[in-house]
């Protein structure tokens, strides 16, 4: 039995890239949802 410990680099271990655009993604999803909170609060509230 093998019990060394796997060594990979980052990028070997994540298997693929992570493009920047993913942050944009999830910035403008999240004020999407502030926004329409924020309109539902007003509306209902």
């Amino acid at each position: 039995m093998n019990d060394d410990p796997v060594k990979a680099t980052k990028t070997e271990a994540r298997a693929g890239s992570t493009p920047g655009i993913v942050r944009y993604v999830l910035g403008f999803s999240l004020a999407l949802i502030i926004i329409l909170f924020a309109l539902l609060l007003l509306y209902w509230g």
